[in-house]
């Protein structure tokens, strides 16, 4: 059984430039493991990070629905990545994401005694998508418009993303247009 984890993460955000002393992190990671074989999503889960130096502006607020209040009740990123290894074998198996910034986002943030979570089989599900079906740009609700799928939760909220990213990579899938060994 060969499964692929998909990730959608959010992270701090601002509508201009970060404030002083401010800079992207992690807030919240989407991750759901689709079974390659069956197509089956399973493990849905929103993993809450708390930000360490970085505060929830209200444009963050307003686009994801995250409030420095549920932000700061979640774990560390360290412990994010620990988790992400132990219960969905980060560190071995296959990842997606829509684009490549959550990929740049864990990587800036990997540094010290945080060892990056995820195996280097990563593929960039919105470049599939877009050369797949012909298409410039491929936003992750555009694709779903596209592909005839309903937009299930909340965008810009990570579990129900990855959800949705999952459903386009199945997609993918059936019409053989996902790679048979993710790079």
């Amino acid at each position: 059984m060969t499964f692929l984890n998909v990730v959608d993460v959010e992270a701090t955000c601002w509508e201009g430039d970060p404030p002083a002393g401010q800079r992207n992190e992690i807030i919240e990671i989407g991750i759901v493991a689709l079974n390659l074989e069956t197509l089956e999503r399973t493990d849905k889960r929103s993993i809450m990070v708390r930000p360490e130096y970085s505060e929830i502006s209200e444009f963050c607020t307003r686009l994801t629905g995250i409030t420095a209040e549920e932000a700061g009740t979640g774990i560390t990123f360290r412990e994010a990545c620990d988790l992400l290894r132990r219960e969905y074998h980060s560190d071995s198996r296959p990842w997606a994401s829509w684009g490549d910034y959550d990929r740049k986002q864990f990587q800036s943030q990997s540094v010290g005694d945080t060892r990056y979570p995820f195996s280097s089989r990563h593929t960039n599900a919105k470049q599939v998508y877009a050369d797949a079906y012909k298409l410039k740009r491929a936003g992750m609700v555009r694709a779903l418009r596209n592909a005839g799928l309903p937009l299930d939760g909340q965008h810009h909220r990570g579990a129900d993303d990855a959800w949705n990213i999952a459903a386009l990579i199945s997609k993918l899938v059936r019409e053989g247009h996902w790679p048979a060994d993710p790079m």
